[in-house]
């Protein structure tokens, strides 16, 4: 159906629906204090790492770092679209989902347009499928016996025939009613800017469709049967298609195991099906390109262990470093990755059939873990028995450190460099700060800084430090944790107007969106913020537990409103705005009249 789906009704859907029912359904939960627990459906785990909570309407997975609301959970479980997503939980209600804009030809269009191009692939994707079966596809299936594939396999991987001729599949998708520019736009014709003339981008090719995980196809990749160049040519850069982001194989991997514990990142097509022919059915290759941070985001979103494997010579080196760099940032406990290099002349196609899978295998169990192969990139070529080099050594381990997120694989990575080196930990600790800790450091954890009895909090430093929120985003918190606290704050601003805190702009923009649309639900103003970067903040502090009991949280931004407006009064203004409510006949606490005669001790000093 064309038309937007008005917010106001995602707003309304996602306060009436229980994250809960829609997660439990799906996955087997148990109560856990507050929360519930389960084992998380998007990646192996033995124990439970998944919690969803009924308060925040809000699911989150500490091993693999999914998160999100009801819709988000439907949209991954089910390989569903966002709209999608809405219908069936609008339909689990009983309501109708209304859209926007229905009448508009523009909207009409952009839809025929998507409806266009999803079905111009599949077109593709059948047209060499049922070309390869056919007589002109006999070149094809004698390739394809050469290297030993099963009809399964070819089946599985969904592999077809380009046939060698102009314009094959040009003539067949004009006749499905695809235009030439639309086929040009999603690189299966090729566009001669000289002459004009238009033709097959895939001829006389074996033909790979390369599929996101939910299984649509995105491109394709053609392995040549003659001698012409390239040998391998895959679809260009299209509106769905980035070679950076996609990986070959990674929905077959996903059909053949749901549960997947691990996958084998190997280099071209022929890799991965020649070792699902011999049973390894968890590999996937990359497009011709490096590994990036997008792969390898992707592949911990569906396993906690991914094995790169390389060839042994120089360029299979340097393609593993660049393949490090890229997993670092990315290391969170929990999460392993192996580096494999294979014997010289040997590729895992020619290596699986030689030695056979269970020796392939053992091959990936066995494969350098990666604190092992950091040390010893960052020893290569140097002689650690010279203090210059063993200098140089330390710098390299230091500089990759620096990129990996806190947690108990630095920490390890940090102890094993100072044995490795002979120099103190805590040294290599200092070093890897790099000046950072300039800032006052709040309390560790989730430990509110200290507060006084009438509930202010005292004057530990407002800035953010590593491990802590600052105040200003102890206030956000509280209004992510309970939207309704939004009522109790001033009508201006001023008690954040004129703050240095990055969260303060942040901090307007929620009260302003909670007084406007009277919203008591986490998960509809994490909703209203959901793929911007205003959204991941606030999503991580609705993570973040909130330690302080829900009867006392009134209070505590009563405390921190006030101590917010006596930041901007100067000591003068404060003194005389305390003995003007004294003089009006207003009775000080206890903490006040302390903190009036602090204030006058501090003047006369």
């Amino acid at each position: 159906m064309v038309g937007q789906i008005p917010q106001r009704f995602i707003d309304d859907l996602l306060s009436r629906v229980d994250v809960v029912d829609v997660v439990g359904e799906r996955v087997q939960l148990k109560k856990a204090g507050r929360n519930h627990a389960g084992l998380c459906p998007f990646h192996q785990e033995k124990s439970p790492s998944f919690t969803v909570s009924q308060d925040k309407q809000f699911y989150h997975c500490f091993g693999c770092g999914a998160h999100g609301n009801a819709l988000r959970f439907l949209m991954e479980y089910d390989n569903l679209r966002f709209p999608e997503a809405v219908e069936q939980l609008a339909s689990r209600l009983g309501m109708e989902v209304p859209r926007e804009g229905a009448d508009d030809p523009q909207a009409q269009a952009r839809e025929r347009k998507r409806r266009e191009a999803d079905n111009l692939l599949e077109l593709s994707t059948r047209f060499f499928r049922e070309r390869l079966s056919m007589g002109e596809g006999r070149a094809g299936r004698e390739y394809l016996e050469r290297r030993g594939l099963s009809p399964e396999v070819i089946r599985d991987f969904a592999i077809g025939y380009a046939p060698d001729a102009w314009e094959a599949l040009k003539r067949h998708l004009n006749e499905q009613g695809v235009s030439d520019a639309v086929q040009v736009e999603y690189g299966l014709l090729v566009s001669r800017e000289d002459s004009g003339r238009v033709y097959d981008r895939f001829r006389d090719r074996v033909m790979f469709p390369i599929r996101d995980w939910k299984g649509r196809t995105l491109g394709f990749g053609g392995r040549v049967l003659g001698d012409a160049k390239p040998k391998y040519l895959n679809s260009p850069e299209t509106p769905v298609f980035h070679k950076g982001r996609e990986l070959y194989g990674l929905h077959e991997a996903r059909q053949a195991d749901r549960r997947l514990e691990r996958l084998v990142v190997v280099e071209g097509y022929m890799d991965v099906v020649a070792l699902a022919q011999f049973g390894i059915r968890n590999a996937v290759a990359t497009l011709g390109t490096s590994v990036t941070e997008e792969h390898v985001n992707r592949l911990f979103r569906l396993v906690g262990e991914v094995v790169f494997c390389f060839d042994g010579d120089n360029a299979g080196r340097q393609a593993a470093r660049r393949a490090l760099e890229a997993v670092l940032p990315q290391m969170i406990d929990g999460r392993q990755v192996r580096f494999l290099f294979l014997p010289e002349g040997e590729d895992p196609d020619s290596l699986v059939r030689r030695e056979g899978t269970e020796a392939f295998r053992d091959r990936v169990t066995c494969a350098s873990p990666l604190s092992e192969f950091l040390f010893e990139q960052a020893a290569e070529g140097r002689d650690l028995r010279r203090v210059e080099d063993r200098e140089r050594f330390a710098s390299s381990v230091l500089q990759a450190l620096k990129r990996l997120p806190e947690g108990v694989l630095k920490s390890l990575l940090l102890g094993e460099l100072a044995t490795r080196t002979g120099i103190d930990q805590g040294r290599f600790a200092a070093l890897l700060d790099d000046g950072s800790r300039d800032e006052p450091v709040a309390p560790a954890g989730d430990e509110m800084p200290p507060v006084d009895a009438g509930g202010a909090p005292g004057e530990a430093a407002p800035r953010r430090s590593r491990g802590a929120l600052s105040l200003m985003a102890r206030a956000l918190q509280l209004l992510v944790h309970e939207p309704g606290l939004a009522e109790r704050l001033p009508e201006d601003f001023d008690w954040c107007a004129d703050s240095e805190d990055g969260d303060a702009g942040l901090c307007r923009d929620v009260v302003r969106l909670l007084r406007a649309g009277r919203y008591r639900s986490p998960q509809v103003l994490l909703a209203h913020f959901h793929g911007t970067p205003e959204g991941q903040r606030l999503e991580a502090l609705a993570r973040r537990e909130l330690l302080i009991p829900r009867s006392a949280r009134a209070a505590e931004l009563d405390g921190l409103i006030e101590h917010f407006r006596r930041q901007r009064q100067s000591p003068q203004e404060e003194i005389d705005a305390l003995l003007a409510r004294q003089a009006s006949g207003e009775r000080l606490s206890q903490e006040e009249r302390q903190r009036l005669t602090a204030l006058f001790l501090a003047d006369k000093r």
